[in-house]
């Protein structure tokens, strides 16, 4: 492997059910959508930022976070219906390590938990291990954020351990979880991915046949 590998670029990665587009103000409106509403509060109890006072509040933290290298944000779009769902993005980036993290994940309701989330994750990892060359994709969280733990898992990221205290985050200490896959994982995974986001697993009300775990 030669490193240092490039840097993520802001592109769009086009998939079957969702689409990650750079992220921009135009986004703004439809992701204050997807980060309101009834159980807001809960969505943003584990990230850094709090939740949006109201849509000008929100459009502002965008204008902010979309021009950063890193993090460098996506907006989750749902290819169906071309509303944004969500944000992601990638961070900690280390281009002479080959490692990256995926992390400020905010994925709605509209899309959590189903093929545009799922879907969402898949085109980012493609993305690093197979258009960028990087050797290592990360997953950190607070160790109290247990469906967070159970999406890494679910996602195939390895558990790696605990850092105790490694951040001070919203007045508090934080444990942090810390999962990983690796280059040499991602072909086994990659076709686990697509065996589950392929149409025949899904029956006409759009219910998964088999878990992704199962694959």
């Amino acid at each position: 492997m030669q490193l240092p590998r490039p840097k993520p670029p802001r592109v769009t990665l086009e998939g079957r059910y969702a689409r990650l587009e750079p992220l921009s103000t135009i986004h703004a409106a439809d992701l204050y959508a997807a980060s309101s509403g009834a159980g807001a509060g809960q969505r943003f109890a584990y990230l850094a930022d709090p939740v949006p006072a109201d849509a000008a509040d929100l459009h502002r933290w965008v204008a902010a976070n979309a021009v950063k290298e890193d993090p460098l944000f996506w907006a989750v779009v749902d290819e169906a219906t071309g509303q944004v769902g969500g944000r992601q993005a990638l961070m900690r980036i280390t281009p002479e390590h080959g490692v990256i993290e995926i992390g400020h994940i905010l994925w709605g309701p509209a899309i959590a938990r189903g093929r545009v989330a799922t879907e969402a994750l898949y085109l980012a990892a493609r993305h690093i291990f197979e258009d960028l060359g990087y050797r290592r994709f990360e997953w950190k969280c607070n160790n109290l954020n247990e469906p967070s733990k159970a999406a890494a898992r679910r996602f195939g990221f390895s558990y790696e351990g605990l850092f105790r205290q490694h951040m001070w985050v919203k007045g508090a200490n934080r444990d942090t979880a810390w999962f990983a896959m690796l280059d040499g994982e991602w072909p086994g995974l990659k076709r686990r991915f697509e065996r589950w986001l392929d149409p025949a697993n899904f029956d006409a009300a759009g219910r998964q046949k088999a878990r992704l775990q199962d694959l």
